[in-house]
């Protein structure tokens, strides 16, 4: 499923620490795994050519195996993921991209159903509009996910093999599938399962290739949503008011309609009236002191992308503001938030110009940045936390 994509690795740029403690399997028991599942394949008529091409050179990757195992070291917090997921780059960059492919985005909508910004904000979140494919050429990583993981290698067995039949049949080149550890690949990252179910040829040239068509690529992250449940009649929701002492149903399982809502009190954010059927449920994903949210059930069809109600509202928000929509207008509950994208890069180098060497900046957040933040924090008298946040980056010097 596409939840395993992208996403999962901006999650670890965010700052999570991992620790990986699996003894590297021999490079004998490796090759004889991998020629295993050569014959697998073959069997599953996959081209022998196609198997043994993508399959050359598989060997161990501590990498792979560590990000299978491995949970962040703290809880991401949602300022923090919105900073980084939906600044101010991302947004010009996708009414850009709006513009270049607005006949495209267009069609799509008319034939699918699914607005156009929604599919351009997951476009832009699972691979910035196509610009980072990923670090790992994904058949040899989900090889390492059969032959040297702890769990679920009947699955990954599965999404190897559906990943050389896809290149078997030409859809797309055998040395374009760069993607993440668990194997997604594509402009909007899909699993190889999801692909054989979901995927469509848009452009119209006979193959369903997500990585060198974007026509292809939005096309079926659209059917993919619409399979989902996404309809255009509704939208993924508001931002609201909630009444002073509620402490009625929260939840994404507690849903009721929009005119039961504004019995109980509340109020869409910037004016319009809390009425009719379509149901929606209460969250509140900052606590009771940061925004609320009424959402609908196009809400669920983001998250079925990524189970995260951080990930829908990243979506959800940036789909919002390539639309020259308004951003939410409650503060998230924190004196202390989140940094962009560039201001972690910018960071990196405030933390080198002062000392504290954290390699060549590149804007991802390491345990070397984290390493080099502690101390800065430690020096500045401020919070150890190692996390790349706005005091840390003030105190450098950061504008």
């Amino acid at each position: 499923m596409p939840r395993f994509g992208l996403r999962r690795l901006t999650l670890l740029a965010l700052g999570s620490g991992l620790i990986w403690t699996a003894g590297s399997p021999s490079a004998h028991a490796i090759e004889s795994c991998v020629a295993s599942l050569k014959r697998e394949a073959v069997s599953a008529g996959v081209r022998p050519e196609v198997a043994e091409r993508m399959l050359k050179g598989a060997s161990f990757d501590e990498k792979v195996i560590r990000f299978s195992t491995s949970q962040p070291e703290y809880k991401t917090e949602i300022w923090d993921y919105m900073a980084f997921l939906v600044d101010a780059e991302r947004i010009k960059d996708g009414k850009k991209n709006l513009r270049k492919h607005r006949q495209t985005l267009s069609a799509i909508e008319q034939r699918y159903g699914v607005n156009r910004h929604v599919v351009l904000a997951v476009w832009g979140i699972e691979s910035d509009f196509g610009q980072f494919k990923g670090d790992f050429y994904t058949p040899h990583a989900l090889a390492n996910l059969v032959c040297a993981g702890k769990r679920r290698q009947k699955y990954f067995r599965g999404e190897l093999i559906k990943t050389l039949q896809i290149a078997s049949r030409g859809d797309v080149p055998v040395n374009d599938f760069q993607g993440s550890w668990a194997g997604a690949f594509g402009q909007t990252q899909f699993m190889p399962s999801t692909y054989n179910s979901l995927a469509v040829d848009f452009d119209g040239d006979g193959r369903k290739d997500l990585v060198n068509s974007v026509p292809d690529a939005l096309a079926s992250t659209a059917n993919f949503l619409k399979n989902a449940g996404w309809r255009d009649s509704r939208a993924w929701g508001y931002e609201v008011t909630v009444p002073s002492g509620y402490s009625g149903p929260t939840g994404l399982k507690k849903r009721a309609s929009l005119s039961t809502w504004g019995q109980r009190g509340f109020k869409k954010i910037g004016g319009g009236s809390m009425s009719g059927k379509t149901e929606a449920a209460l969250i509140r994903p900052a606590g009771a002191n940061g925004p609320a949210f009424l959402v609908t059930r196009n809400f669920n069809a983001l998250r079925s992308y990524n189970a995260s109600t951080s990930y829908g509202l990243a979506i959800a928000l940036l789909s919002e503001l390539v639309a020259d929509g308004e951003p939410f207008k409650t503060p998230w509950p924190t004196d202390n938030p989140g940094l962009s994208r560039a201001q972690r890069l910018e960071l990196q180098k405030l933390l080198n110009r002062n000392g504290f060497n954290v390699g060549e900046p590149d804007g991802k957040v390491g345990p070397l940045t984290r390493a080099g933040i502690r101390k800065a924090e430690a020096k500045y008298g401020l919070p150890v936390t190692g996390r790349p946040s706005w005091n840390v980056y003030s105190a450098l010097g950061g504008k």
